[in-house]
């Protein structure tokens, strides 16, 4: 090293030290916190918990149910109506509903006070992501079985609002799935919490 001054010595040196510091930082601690680091934001993205399970879904909902059962070679036939479903908070639900098929009431027991449908009873499973399914089983006509649907679903602002879509829908008296397109959604009934 050539003869420096004290003054231009002590820089040097202090360059040298901040070399080395910063090939510290570069070498050992950036690397140390990314090792750190990614397992943390792995873990949120897939440890996604809401916190959601079956116990979120407890009282009555209004469901407003609009879409087309597609039936094979046929015109569709336009689904329209609105359901209240009552849930457990333990996977069991159980329904009253008005429905209309291409402008007319569709058939099965009802309520001579109300004209609802009832005796509709189902199970639902809600995963703790706040996605969910549910079953619901309608009551047989006389000499045949009762139709069957299968929803899958997702809550929204805290389990009060639900939204659906039938992923499978069993005619009455049939072991096989029709084609629909059928949806809702549902509102909490009752004040805010």
């Amino acid at each position: 090293m050539p003869f420096l001054g004290f003054g231009a010595l002590a820089v040097a040196v202090c360059k040298e030290n901040e070399d080395t510091e910063m090939k510290f930082h570069k070498v050992f601690l950036l690397p140390m916190m990314a090792v750190l680091l990614v397992p943390a934001i792995c873990s949120a993205q897939s440890g996604d918990s809401d916190g959601c399970s079956n116990a979120i879904l407890t009282g009555d909902y209004a469901f407003r149910i609009s879409g087309q059962i597609l039936l094979p070679g046929g015109a569709p036939v336009q689904r329209d109506g609105v359901a209240m479903t009552h849930f457990d908070g333990k996977g069991n639900l159980t329904q009253v509903d008005f429905i209309m098929g291409n402008g007319v009431p569709s058939p099965g027991p009802t309520d001579p006070l109300t004209g609802f449908h009832t005796g509709e009873t189902g199970t639902y499973e809600i995963f703790s992501d706040c996605t969910g399914k549910a079953e619901i089983r309608f009551p047989a006509p006389p000499g045949s079985t009762g139709a069957v649907i299968d929803l899958m679903l997702v809550l929204s602002n805290h389990g009060r609002t639900i939204h659906t879509i039938v992923s499978r829908l069993v005619p009455p008296s049939s072991a096989d799935p029709i084609p629909v397109s059928i949806h809702s959604d549902a509102e909490k009934l009752g004040m805010r919490d």
